[in-house]
């Protein structure tokens, strides 16, 4: 027997809150609308989801068209249900985050999208909706969670040095660290693999490169390995 809904319900949205890091700062991934309301305010991706997918899947389909990012590190944040977050109508938005390498993303603005651009997360224009709240609500969650789980890796290359390390993990909780506990902190984690090889084309002396064990991670996080930084 069928059931059939009679009273009003709320649209369903996502919203997504990307966080990507060059040389300078943490950066957030925001688009200009291209439609109302708030066209032409910045905001982030993000849109309705549809009858046949689900909510991940609604959250990677509007990176991929909005701004033409796929395959990204992605965890469900937090949901906003303000009565009047929306001016067009009763919408509750699923939001999530994700981290990127900003070398392998070249963001592009598509479908009810002008323009994709990066910003530095203490210096963002005013964005349409709740999202200046949305991206509050995942800076808190990021800098929280980089100390005890190894997300800080899903913003570096492949190949990284200790130093490129650390100022992940600066950039993101916003102080400095000390250099000789830091990289003393790192070590007793096991989970870096040193490399024979160095950097290449830079005026300083080269340093030595590293990369993430993830294998060993996962084996030893069923094991109840706990990554603290």
């Amino acid at each position: 027997m069928s059931v059939t809904y009679h009273y009003p319900r709320p649209a369903l949205a996502v919203d997504c809150v990307v966080f990507g890091l060059d040389e300078e700062d943490l950066k957030v991934l925001l688009i200009r609308r291209g439609v109302d309301p708030f066209a032409g305010r910045w905001a982030l991706p993000g849109g309705f989801v549809r009858l046949d997918e689900t909510l991940d899947e609604a959250a990677r389909r509007e990176l991929r068209e909005e701004a033409g990012i796929e395959k990204v590190y992605l965890e469900q944040l937090y949901t906003f249900g303000a009565v009047d977050r929306d001016p067009r109508e009763r919408v509750v938005s699923v939001t999530y985050y994700a981290l990127v390498k900003l070398s392998e993303h070249m963001v592009r603005a598509a479908t009810d999208a002008r323009e994709a651009a990066w910003f530095a997360i203490d210096d963002l224009p005013r964005l349409a909706f709740d999202h200046e709240s949305i991206v509050d609500k995942a800076i808190t969650r990021l800098r929280g969670k980089v100390r005890y789980a190894p997300i800080g890796f899903e913003l570096l290359p492949k190949k990284f040095t200790l130093t490129q390390l650390q100022r992940v993990y600066e950039k993101v909780l916003g102080y400095e660290l000390d250099k000789r506990n830091f990289r003393k902190k790192v070590a007793a984690t096991g989970l870096l693999i040193e490399l024979d090889e160095v950097e290449q084309d830079v005026a300083h002396r080269a340093a030595r490169l590293y990369t993430f064990d993830e294998k060993t991670y996962r084996k030893l996080e069923k094991e109840g390995f706990l990554f603290e930084i």
